[in-house]
């Protein structure tokens, strides 16, 4: 299961990022995932869960946006997303398809809680 690795690594990069202080909530943590990753969505939830408890980032959420994978066609120059992982252009049939999208792991947001005011 490498998705406990991947989880301490996005855990690494939003604490990296976090403002000076790190006494900031994080509500959620927005990630890219494409579909030739090889990542699966709930295996991944379930191990950020795991290794954030007791922690500062303890109840931020996983957004995981799907890419799908696309193709482009080197022969004809089109693009399209490929269905059933067939790599072939649906415009000429051409097996020479460059993939353009689909590989991505990128956290692409961190969100934090707006902080309350202090009592007086």
């Amino acid at each position: 299961m490498h998705e406990l690795s991947i989880a301490q690594s996005i855990l690494e990069i939003v604490e990296q990022h976090l403002p000076p202080g790190n006494d900031a909530a994080v509500r959620s943590v927005k990630l890219k995932v494409g579909d030739l990753a090889g990542i699966v969505s709930d295996s991944l939830e379930f191990c950020f869960s795991a290794i954030t408890m007791g922690g500062p980032l303890e109840g931020a959420r996983l957004d995981i946006e799907h890419v799908p994978i696309t193709g482009e066609c080197r022969d004809c120059g089109g693009r399209a997303p490929v269905r059933d992982h067939i790599f072939a252009c649906p415009s000429c049939g051409s097996g020479n398809l460059a993939v353009v999208a689909g590989r991505e792991l990128q956290v692409t947001e961190i969100e934090l809680f707006d902080k309350l005011p202090e009592p007086p």
